[in-house]
């Protein structure tokens, strides 16, 4: 495997793998506490390599082989680190492919480039299971009393994962500083074509979220396919298919 580089960003060690090759390019945004060489960014660095299209893909800090520490990220921060990411190691239009998490960094991402006179950079987006504002939309309603107490009392507290024997983290200052990047209080101006995947057995983010999502996207720029069988990782054959033939249809469709 193709060994990583790493760029400092606020003092952190970000590590990344990038390829050279034709534009628009493919970047991929993991989610909560996954990592640049699961399946689906695997499978995407395949595909890119065959078909000579640049990409580039990254840790963000507390996760995968970049440095710092999990339970200091927060939204803005991994959104801060995104943006030096693509703004240092990429050139021209770029397709974001991203999941869970990384869609809500992504939408952020066209919000912070449009903000900069950037915006045009960002040629398409495909959200897989997209997770924004998960926060205050999955966590903060499912809050019981004991995680309430450990919260005010710890700054944290801890959920079993169903994909590591690791428990999940989620402190204060990550809930606290969701509320403040929120994308689902009205209309999402892209401004770009967007493709939403989502699973209807995805235990973890409900399908009627993508929905919430899509219905304030601009409709004739928008495309949803549910998956009747897909879970939230959405890393079987038939699913890395389906991402791939959405990849395709994109950069097809912007040229």
């Amino acid at each position: 495997m193709q060994q990583p580089e790493y760029v400092n960003v606020g003092g952190t060690y970000i590590a990344l793998r990038r390829m050279a090759g034709s534009e628009p390019g493919l970047v991929w945004l993991g989610g909560f506490r996954s990592d640049m060489k699961g399946t689906k960014a695997e499978a995407l660095a395949q595909w890119a390599a065959g078909h000579g299209r640049a990409f580039l893909r990254f840790d963000y800090s507390g996760h995968g082989e970049s440095g710092g520490r999990f339970v200091d990220g927060t939204i803005s921060k991994w959104l801060a680190e995104s943006l030096a990411v693509f703004g240092q190691f990429t050139t021209g239009r770029q397709v974001l492919v991203a999941s869970s998490m990384g869609a809500w960094i992504a939408l952020r991402m066209v919000e912070e480039l449009h903000e900069q006179d950037e915006g045009g950079r960002v040629a398409g987006l495909i959200l897989l299971a997209p997770a924004p504002d998960f926060t205050s939309e999955l966590v903060e309603p499912a809050l019981t009393r004991a995680a309430r107490r450990a919260l005010d009392k710890n700054g944290f507290f801890e959920e079993r994962s169903a994909y590591s024997t690791e428990p999940d983290i989620y402190t204060k200052a990550l809930i606290e500083d969701g509320r403040e990047n929120r994308v689902l209080a009205g209309p999402i101006d892209t401004r770009c074509p967007v493709h939403v995947i989502q699973g209807l057995a995805d235990p973890d983010v409900p399908h009627s979220h993508a929905l919430r999502l899509v219905s304030l996207l601009p409709a004739d720029d928008v495309t949803l396919s549910l998956v009747p069988d897909g879970d939230h990782r959405l890393s079987r054959p038939q699913d890395i298919a389906m991402i791939i033939g959405g990849v395709e249809e994109m950069l097809s469709r912007i040229g």
